[in-house]
């Protein structure tokens, strides 16, 4: 079983984390941020290509996309990307409807149930907030 989403995708220290969003929402921006700051992998930007393999959730790029970002207002930047990643961690970037203490919540790929958490991408905190998420699994 495969599909493709509107994602964007990293692996951080082999750890593989699926942001979603609708357009503008800073899916791009936070694997940026995750890859100059944290040593991240770009895996896939724009879209993802999801795979159900010996029951996980494998992402990677299209090929027509595969190593490349979109960096807002500076276009379309060549990075040496990772193949493919496990996916441990949906991250849902939104600014609405974030609770202080949230129930463990999760998303639905393929038939598997994912560990799924709800950030703002635009806080100064959002990617230690999804290094704290990826701690807890």
């Amino acid at each position: 079983m495969s599909l493709n989403i509107h994602a964007a995708c990293i692996d951080i220290k082999n750890k593989g984390v699926l942001f979603l969003g609708a357009s503008g929402s800073g899916k791009s921006d936070m694997a940026l941020r995750l890859i100059a700051g944290y040593q991240a992998k770009l895996v896939a930007d724009d879209r993802v290509d999801i795979s159900l393999i010996q029951g996980k959730i494998v992402a990677s790029a299209p090929v027509v996309l595969k190593g490349l970002l979109e960096v807002r207002g500076i276009g379309l930047v060549k990075i040496k990307p990772q193949p493919q990643t496990t996916i441990d961690l949906v991250v849902e970037l939104t600014s609405s409807g974030l609770e202080r203490m949230p129930e463990a919540a999760f998303y639905e790929l393929c038939g598997i149930k994912l560990p799924l958490v709800k950030i703002n991408p635009f806080e100064i905190s959002a990617p230690a907030k999804v290094l704290a998420a990826l701690s807890l699994l």
